[in-house]
């Protein structure tokens, strides 16, 4: 369809409260896809949007329904269903940014992995408006704990995504649950059958908005995504940083606690980074930028809403540490560098939960982002010997090295030493605490550092061989034991934190420094995970344990019971399902082209939990 583009949002017929929260958050024109349907929801039409992800589809359906709210109601007004907690948790935030000058409104958003007991209390404030997963939301329907009857707005986000996720037929169940005569909106990049068949059957003669996509590449932008794996994402950020050249980055995450925490790995690690979020008043986001641009600040940690409207020449670097839910999102951050005519380059940290956002993105943008191996330590350590003989060098051209050199006699050491042992001891002081001799890398064990970029037209074939040849490595170390008598322990992460049993093992093995062959079964459960140690581990390796991370979330271990008293107690190993086959196979860092490594730098097979 044609749509007459509106100007702005006041044009648009928007509520003063929403129009201000607008500007508060740097929205100064509707996009298209906000255009065209923002009119048809504010008059009460059904709505049927075909736009891509990235669109502006949050605020086209929010920003209309919260101008219809009866904010003196405590009762859900709006549903909406998304296909995953990321979203979901996205699109609540970005409604309470909306409503932030509406008093009395109340957002709430429910999806698994959350306890009940914050949900249930979060239910009885009253909220007028519901965001949630279909699953979690049908739980809460049967439950008894979530009341529909007063609801007047239904919005579907992302609906070929929720199909292909296999949550259409808990949506249909939803929608039956809804009283008649609510108004309803369904969003979606691509419109199959099923899709179909739901508008056709609950949907009142909704009006078709489509929107073409206008995201465009950006040829001057080199960019490359490293699939988080054995090791930290701050950790991982500190070493792409130090393996890189830029004038000036931008690091995005998506909260504003997350921009504190980063921006405090970053100090730690002798980077000049400073955070940007929107708890920062004016004076204090222009007095940072100043920094930025005169070059007193090198590194800025923002999330997409206080980076709004920011234009900066020499940001050279823009990290995506939180990849971005949506792909505008992504194509906003990466449009801040490669200003003024200059190359820029992208990286997106992308977890194994979050392939399915990068795929959107290639997607939208029509083009494959490459995979880039981590920087291992040997690259690192070469770098810092290279940058310490430049400042070595810089050194040696001053005009007042007279001066030192008379100082050489007064140092006096205790025996006779050589000019060169003293140099040695000078250089140990002078590199202060940036390490120029670095431990071994617990990532690589060994293995040559690979740039993924570096690509040859046999590499299919080489996959395939190595893939034969962890099949058959695989079937030797099956023979192989676990250690001793075991202990059982909790952990407080489970399926729906998007953990897996290899991250779990890699986790053990690496902070605690426990050999694979110590770690027995383990069996994950929805919000947690319990893991068999050996009882022979030390108090040492347990005490690192308590402070170890998975997936950037706590591990909290704590000990359940030994071996022999759960079978005293009569319970049944809960071990059945998660298959250990020896786990040593399962501890395993990856190279850029999905080959994977145990602890001694041997490849293993990609058995998966």
């Amino acid at each position: 369809m044609t749509t007459e583009f509106k100007t702005s949002f006041t044009d648009l017929g928007l509520s003063a409260p929403i129009i201000s929260a607008l500007s508060d958050l740097g929205y100064k024109k509707p996009s298209a896809i906000q255009a065209a349907c923002i009119p048809y929801l504010l008059n009460g039409r059904d709505v049927l949007g075909m736009a891509q992800t990235g669109s502006g589809k949050t605020a086209a359906f929010s920003l209309p329904l919260l101008h219809n709210l009866q904010v003196n109601l405590k009762a859900p007004q709006i549903l909406v269903l998304a296909p995953t907690r990321e979203l979901a948790v996205q699109v609540a935030g970005a409604i309470t940014d909306f409503s932030k000058h509406i008093h009395g409104v109340k957002v709430v958003a429910l999806y698994g992995g959350q306890r009940y007991d914050v949900q249930l209390h979060a239910l009885y404030q009253g909220p007028q408006i519901v965001v949630g997963t279909p699953g979690r939301l049908l739980d809460h329907l049967k439950r008894g704990t979530l009341n529909l009857a007063n609801l007047t707005g239904l919005v579907l986000d992302e609906a070929d995504e929720m199909l292909r996720m296999g949550f259409i037929e808990d949506v249909e169940t939803i929608m039956l649950e809804i009283p008649p005569g609510h108004q309803s909106a369904l969003f979606s990049a691509t419109m199959p059958e099923a899709i179909r068949r739901i508008t056709r059957r609950f949907m009142k003669n909704p009006q078709e908005v489509r929107i073409q996509s206008n995201i465009t590449t950006r040829p001057d932008i080199s960019q490359g995504c490293w699939i988080v794996n054995g090791i930290r994402k701050n950790e991982a950020l500190i070493r792409f940083l130090e393996a890189r050249d830029f004038d000036a980055a931008i690091v995005f995450v998506r909260t504003k606690n997350a921009t504190i925490e980063v921006a405090e790995a970053l100090e730690r690690s002798g980077y000049s980074g400073a955070a940007l979020n929107g708890d920062m008043n004016q004076a204090l986001r222009e007095k940072t930028l100043e920094r930025l641009k005169d070059s007193r600040l090198d590194i800025l940690i923002a999330t997409d809403v206080a980076a709004r409207g920011l234009d900066v020449e020499r940001i050279s670097l823009v990290i995506n540490y939180d990849i971005p839910m949506d792909s505008e999102s992504y194509i906003h951050r990466i449009g801040r560098t490669g200003r003024a005519g200059r190359a820029g380059r992208a990286l997106v940290f992308v977890e194994n939960r979050e392939r399915r956002l990068l795929r959107n993105i290639e997607r939208t943008m029509k083009m494959t982002i490459p995979e880039i191996a981590l920087p291992s330590i040997e690259l690192l350590g070469a770098r810092r010997l290279t940058k310490f003989a430049t400042k070595v060098q810089k050194h040696l051209e001053s005009n007042d090295l007279d001066m030192y050199r008379a100082l050489l006699a007064k140092l006096q050491p205790a025996e006779e030493l050589d000019m060169e042992t003293l140099a040695a001891a000078l250089l140990r002081i002078a590199q202060g605490e940036r390490l120029l001799i670095l431990p071994p890398d617990p990532i690589f064990k060994g293995r040559p550092y690979r740039d993924c970029n570096d690509r040859d037209d046999n590499s299919n074939d080489r996959r395939r061989n190595t893939r034969s040849d962890n099949r058959d490595s695989d079937r030797l170390r099956r023979k192989s034991r676990v250690v001793g008598d075991m202990q059982l322990y909790r952990i407080e992460v489970g399926r729906d934190n998007g953990v897996e049993v290899r991250h779990i093992v890699g986790a053990i093995a690496n902070e605690g420094d426990i050999n694979s062959r110590y770690i027995g079964n383990i069996k994950r459960f929805a919000s947690y995970s319990t893991v068999e140690l050996s009882k022979t581990i030390s108090s040492e390796m347990l005490h690192r344990l308590t402070r170890t991370r998975i997936l950037n979330k706590p591990m909290n271990i704590q000990l359940v019971s030994d071996e022999k008293s759960v079978e005293r107690r009569g319970y049944k190993r809960p071990f059945i399902n998660e298959r250990r086959e020896n786990v040593s196979h399962r501890f395993a860092t990856s190279d850029c082209r999905g080959n994977r490594f145990n602890r001694e730098g041997k490849p293993t097979s990609h058995l998966d939990s």
